[in-house]
């Protein structure tokens, strides 16, 4: 990976990482500009610290920033890889490359930055200590100080209470007792002094819990309780330059939060938050979280100036003709460059470099002619420039400091005339390949494996390619020439029909890919199956071996493939035949292309939605085998999509026929087809038809059929509570978080354990993440409760597994966690699947 110079990495802190990989370069309204002086004029700092995507406060967050003007930031300790994806059927790490994207865009909307630590999301957690014997306590705390250095807060405010264990979510906890920890410890040089070749120790003034009557249990309890400790926040302010309040911009950025369904409205009006103070000095104005500490230009030496001129040229603004504010500009920029080095003169100058390029209506760009290059490839690149104010500007040279090359260039920027120019450029073939950086080193349970520290903290890896353009720009004040350097990552772009002008990175890619059909095989038997493999050549003229890694015991045919790709992006598609174990075992395989000695394993993953920008990843293309002991009646599954999850997929490896239903499917006649029916994880909280396709529903296990119903939350549930299940049910938030933990079988007799597979508690292991969620706490005597499993310390919970029978039929309720261990191959969750899909199913012939 390509290594961080320390300047960069420092303006990835400081906020002069401003260019979002893959998005369209920023356009400055005279509004931004006008801000973003307030913005220069305020020299205070704020962390937000929490657990997970969507734990943030975006109000406290927008308010900050957008009315306070401070810099404002959001720390969350991990990327939500242990969710549920509301929008697409990824989930672990691929699910927390999403979540992140979204937190980005999140913090483009409110104003704020984004860092994280290596804590891996491994899933929902009752308590700290359960969390920190998982998470690696030391490194998250490094990353959560390493944070806290760079960025220098002045205030921290922590979403969470660290005073009440065991009440919330343990990494919430957990997020908020690392805070506090961290608040004294960040300022000791013997606490992580590796660090210190980069950062200095920091003190932050306060810190923070940012508290509501939701932890006081009620608002009455609330607004009886002692506040003098407390600061209030009207966060409620209208911004008339915007049309828009504050609540409003909080809103637009929580509904970034689009795969764990968060859209909101927003709301106007006065709005208080409480900052209750749990170390430092409590501030002597209660509305102001800043109030004693020097938040003015007299807080760096000789910066007092620098604040009387930044004043005037907010007076002096004129929101028509933004240029005329750029002899003020320039003026500045130069005041502050003369101040001594510091961490707030290199946040100043990032800033005043983002408002001269706005006031001059800058657009500079590089795009790259293909999305990607492999190392020792050509690419052709069009760079584009233009000034479109009335201000004389010179582009004087162009560099790729990635690449070591200069070019001058001494081109008059004429106002409103473009400047392009196409180029040809030489990838070096020991370029460092392009990844979530996250994601190049196997993880643990745990945590994510980064050894960079320049890297740490850090949202997403830094553009694969760099390009500078060296600007002169001619100051009338003082009839001279300012020279300032801006940097752009090379993009590519192209024009969608319908959705338009399309950015996403410019990646730097293996020179081939090999994939694999699936991610799990299952053999339920002991005949052969074809392994499908698709090799994509990452650059023209490819030719090598295919070969394909199978475990001992297991047989190939053939052992390999001669490969030979003429074309960038050309695919062609291999059949091996592979031949399982006679025992019961799980294994992997891997695809793997030999060129000149070099061997390629590593499969190119798209992530694609429209409400983040295309990512791209450079994984293992490793699957997992299993030679599974399963029997199964009954052939043919209507299914049902929910939230999202590929079960159907997993279905079809044990040779069920799975049909996706649709709005015309779901009727008596066309469900009575099938032998089962399984709706998929969260189809009651997302799928607006339910109230009309509950009652064919219904009637399809009335008349015989079986219905199995995956998880659902007890909120937002689009029928009522009373009529999910044809006897009363009730969903409670009840789980079991510990896939360990120990699962006893309630009902030993019933034919879900018995037919067509003798159900133990061997079936059990190997479960991953968790046991299941949104448990039933209570249910009708019509149902018969299968299984038992609780966390420790904890009391049973009997209603993860519910059958019923209905009419002629059975209904099966299950809150266990499918959705992720049929994806993940686990032999026991499959057994057990094609037992509730059997009820009722004669034994096949």
């Amino acid at each position: 990976m390509k290594r961080i110079s320390i300047i960069v990495f420092l303006l990835a802190f400081l906020g002069g990482y401003t260019t979002v990989q893959a998005q369209a370069p920023k356009r400055w309204s005279s509004t931004e500009i006008h801000d973003g002086l307030q913005k220069l004029n305020f020299l205070g700092s704020a962390l937000y610290f929490a657990a997970h995507p969507d734990d943030e406060n975006t109000r406290m967050i927008a308010y900050l920033g957008n009315v306070r003007h401070a810099n404002t930031a959001y720390l969350s300790l991990t990327r939500g890889d242990g969710g549920q994806n509301l929008v697409g059927p990824e989930i672990r790490e691929l699910l927390g490359v999403i979540r992140t994207q979204e937190l980005l865009a999140a913090r483009r909307t409110d104003g704020g930055q984004q860092f994280f630590t290596r804590a891996n999301d491994f899933g929902y957690s009752k308590h700290p200590d359960e969390t920190f014997n998982i998470w690696d306590r030391d490194q998250v705390m490094a990353d959560a100080i390493w944070v806290i250095r760079n960025f220098k807060p002045d205030i921290i405010i922590n979403r969470f209470d660290h005073r009440s264990p065991g009440k919330t979510h343990g990494h919430h906890t957990a997020s908020a007792m690392l805070s506090v920890e961290s608040f004294d410890l960040s300022n000791d040089p013997k606490v992580y002094p590796e660090q210190l070749q980069s950062v200095a120790p920091w003190k932050p003034s306060r810190i923070f819990f940012n508290t509501s009557w939701w932890f006081y249990g009620s608002q009455e309890a609330f607004d009886e309780a002692d506040k003098s400790k407390m600061v209030s926040l009207d966060v409620g302010t209208y911004l008339p330059k915007r049309g828009i309040s504050v609540p409003e911009i909080a809103a637009t950025s929580r509904s970034q939060h689009k795969s764990q369904g968060f859209g909101s409205s927003g709301t106007r009006g006065s709005l208080t938050e409480y900052l209750e103070l749990v170390k430092g000095d409590m501030p002597q104005n209660n509305t102001d979280p800043f109030a004693g500490i020097n938040t003015t230009w007299t807080r760096v030496e000789g910066g007092a100036p620098v604040g009387e001129a930044v004043a005037l040229a907010i007076a002096n603004f004129d929101f028509d003709q933004p240029e005329k504010s750029l002899p003020s500009l320039l003026r500045i920029r130069n005041m502050i460059k003369s101040l001594p080095s510091g961490h707030w003169r290199d946040i100043k100058l990032a800033e005043i470099k983002n408002l001269i390029e706005g006031s001059l209506g800058l657009f500079l760009e590089a795009v790259a002619a293909d999305p990607s290059a492999a190392p020792g490839q050509d690419i052709v690149i069009e760079l584009e420039a233009i000034n479109r104010s009335g201000v004389e500007v010179k582009l004087r040279e162009i560099s790729f400091p990635d690449l070591d090359i200069d070019q001058e260039v001494n081109e008059q920027l004429a106002s409103n005339q473009g400047f392009s120019k196409e180029q040809t450029l030489s990838i070096p073939a020991d370029f460092p390949i392009s990844n979530a950086y996250w994601l190049n080193q196997k993880a643990s349970l745990g945590m994510y494996t980064v050894k960079d520290q320049q890297l740490r903290g850090l949202p997403q890896t830094p553009s694969a390619l760099d390009v500078t353009f060296t600007l002169d720009i001619f100051d009338k004040a003082k009839n001279s020439w300012s020279t300032m350097v801006i940097t752009k990552p090379l993009v590519f772009k192209k024009t969608d029909p319908v959705k338009g002008e399309l950015y996403s990175p410019f990646e730097i890619t293996p020179p081939v890919f090999t994939g694999l059909s699936e991610q799990v095989y299952i053999f339920s038997n002991p005949k052969p199956q074809e392994i499908t493999v698709k090799v994509t050549a990452g650059r023209d003229n490819i030719t090598g071996t295919l070969r394909l890694a199978y475990p001992n015991g297991w047989r190939l045919e053939p052992e390999s493939f001669p490969l030979t790709l003429d074309r960038k992006d050309e695919e062609q598609t291999f059949k091996f035949t592979l031949y399982p174990s006679e025992t019961q075992e799980e294994n992997f395989i891997t695809p793997m292309v030999d060129l000149d000695g070099i061997v390629y394993h590593k499969d190119r993953i798209k992530i694609e939605y429209d409400h983040i920008p295309t990512q791209t990843l450079i994984l293992d293309a490793t699957a997992k085998v299993v030679r599974l002991n399963i029997k199964k009646e009954g052939q043919y599954i209507g299914y049902l999509k929910g939230a999202g999850d590929d079960i159907p997929q997993a279905l079809e490896q044990i040779g069920y026929d799975v049909t996706m239903l649709d709005d015309r499917d779901m009727n008596t006649d066309r469900l009575k087809n099938f032998d089962a029916v399984i709706l998929g994880i969260r189809a009651y909280n997302t799928l607006e038809r339910m109230p009309v396709y509950q009652p064919a529903l219904l009637e399809y296990v009335n008349q015989g059929g079986t219905l199995i119903v995956q998880y659902n939350t007890n909120r937002r549930l689009k029928v009522p509570m009373e009529e999910l299940a044809p006897y009363p049910i009730n969903v409670s938030r009840d789980r079991v978080t510990v896939e360990e933990a120990e699962v006893r079988l309630l009902a030993p007799d019933h034919p879900v354990l018995n037919e067509p597979n003798k159900i133990t508690t061997a079936d059990f292991e190997g479960w991953v993440q968790e046991r299941g969620l949104y448990f039933p706490n209570e249910w009708a005597d019509e149902y018969t409760a299968i299984l038992s499993s609780n966390d420790p310390g904890e009391p049973a919970r009997d209603g993860g597994l519910l059958v019923a029978e209905y009419g002629k039929g059975h209904y099966v309720y299950t809150g266990y966690s499918w959705f992720r261990e049929l994806p993940a191959g686990v032999p026991g969750a499959y057994r057990l699947f094609a037992n509730l899909i059997s009820l009722g199913n004669k034994p096949q012939p």
